[in-house]
């Protein structure tokens, strides 16, 4: 009997099974990182033909060297720095503990090898074909994987990223974070370079745990980009816990020492000396060499991310790229939810046609100590867009009560920042224990357009932090500077 056709999928005039002796798909997907098999389980979900290609660990750089196992890193230094805080503050004998690290990172890799075994079963189980190997254009529409074409209707570039290292005399002596994962010691004096979240990231981690930490940086702040009640707040807690940072420091040279320790040479000739492990963090460029764009006609930007419109299309039709690859809003579950808008757009019901992801107003936290989170406008980038007479701003700081029998306390820091008379919160921005579980919930607020006397509104949870959001007194409001 017949089947009738699903109207919720997209219909093709597809070749009959006998083509499908040359791979043809309806999707094929070049990356499996976290955007690419978003995009290739959510195609395959409404019954398209989809495949994904991959040359390395399933998972990209999010499971494999990035969020998932920092975030284990970042546990283990919460409970390090929570023992060495408040253990003894609350009563807790605790004779004299120490880290494992080799134990730690073999743990660690375990939990992350079974996750990227999970996400393969699940591509069996949702009917998405898993291709290893390299992949690089033939045609917009073939790509070529181990001499072997595979043909599709749709082809997504979801290639991600890399570290960048400096072009710089002994560069290669140092290690980027995907070498930071690959640490089977822990190092005993570690100089970082960088500014950005990752370096922070790290830094903190590594310091928690026991090593000493240089940190370098260009400017005179970390996270340049966030708000500055977060620069500053988080800039302070990393000097409070013992982190060395050098400001306006420009490396010039590195170079190894007799004893095999690690020396860098600044561009004003001072030297820094005796680490054990040198980490770059000052960026990262995006994987679109190698894959054959210029042969197709992919239009690139100068820095070499793929051009694409609101639609994720690429200048080539047909062709799609997400995710690091672009530039834009370079986060993991940004790139989840750009792949499975794109795929609702080719693939699902008539409502989804025109499905496509909101780059604003994007929540984030820096998993620093302790850590940050953010969502929506910075003061000063609400200032340039409506002006200095039409944001105003709540701000609090103050210790968290966990820290009522701590030794050792770290500051908690909250603003809102608001716009027009009816003081819509158009930002978010705070420092402190709990505050990267906190976000999700304020950022649907934001996203609302939710105002200040609707968060005035709210019945506050007492005794917690996140009360201090909706409890802001007018006494705590001030003019944008």
């Amino acid at each position: 009997k017949k089947q009738k056709k699903n109207p919720l999928i997209a219909q093709h005039n597809w070749p009959d099974r006998h083509m499908m002796a040359q791979r043809a798909y309806q999707l094929l997907v070049l990356g499996a990182g976290s955007g690419g098999m978003a995009a290739a389980s959510r195609a395959a979900s409404y019954g398209a033909r989809t495949a994904i290609v991959e040359s390395s660990a399933v998972g990209g750089t999010c499971m494999n060297l990035g969020c998932v196992p920092k975030k284990i890193m970042w546990n283990a230094a919460q409970a390090a720095g929570f023992l060495h805080s408040s253990a003894s503050g609350y009563a807790f004998d605790i004779p004299k503990w120490s880290f494992n690290w080799p134990t730690f990172v073999e743990r660690r890799d375990a939990y992350i090898k079974r996750l990227s075994t999970n996400k393969e079963g699940a591509f069996e189980r949702e009917g998405v074909d898993l291709i290893r190997g390299h992949a690089s254009f033939v045609t917009p529409n073939c790509v070529l994987v181990n001499d072997q074409k595979y043909h599709a209707d749709n082809v997504l570039i979801t290639t991600g990223g890399h570290p960048v290292v400096p072009e710089i005399p002994g560069a290669s002596l140092g290690i980027t974070s995907d070498g930071f994962f690959d640490l089977k010691e822990q190092p005993r004096r570690v100089a970082i370079v960088g500014a950005g979240y990752i370096a922070v990231e790290l830094a903190g981690v590594l310091r928690e745990l026991g090593s000493e930490v240089d940190l370098f940086i260009r400017k005179d702040h970390v996270l340049r980009s966030f708000d500055p009640v977060i620069y500053e707040t988080v800039d302070d807690e990393m000097v409070k816990m013992g982190i060395q940072v050098h400001r306006q420091s420009n490396v010039a040279q590195i170079q190894r020492a007799s004893d095999q320790s690690l020396t860098l040479t600044m561009r004003d000739h001072q030297e820094h000396k005796g680490y054990d492990c040198l980490l770059w963090a000052i960026g990262r460029n995006p994987n679109t060499s190698k894959i054959g764009l210029e042969d197709i006609g992919v239009r690139l930007t100068s820095r070499g991310h793929i051009q694409v419109d609101e639609y994720q299309n690429t200048s080539v039709p047909n062709v799609f790229a997400l995710g690091d690859v672009c530039g834009r809003v370079e986060l993991t579950p940004v790139a989840v939810s750009a792949g499975r808008k794109l795929a609702d757009r080719l693939f699902g019901p008539a409502e989804l046609k025109h499905s496509k992801q909101d780059y604003e107003n994007v929540p984030s936290v820096i998993f620093s100590h302790p850590p940050a989170a953010s969502v929506g406008l910075s003061e000063p980038d609400a200032v340039a867009r409506f002006g200095r007479s039409n944001v105003s701003i709540y701000e609090t700081k103050f210790i968290n009560m966990f820290h009522a029998l701590s030794e050792h306390k770290t500051r908690t820091a909250m603003k809102l920042v608001c716009v027009g008379a009816e003081e819509r919160v158009i930002g978010v921005h705070m420092v402190g224990i709990g505050v990267d579980e906190m976000l999700q919930g304020f950022s649907v607020a934001v996203k609302m357009g939710a105002t200040k006397r609707q968060f005035d509104d709210v019945v506050a949870i007492h005794p917690t932090a996140s009360e201090e959001l909706v409890t802001l007194k007018p006494a705590q409001r001030r003019a944008a500077l």
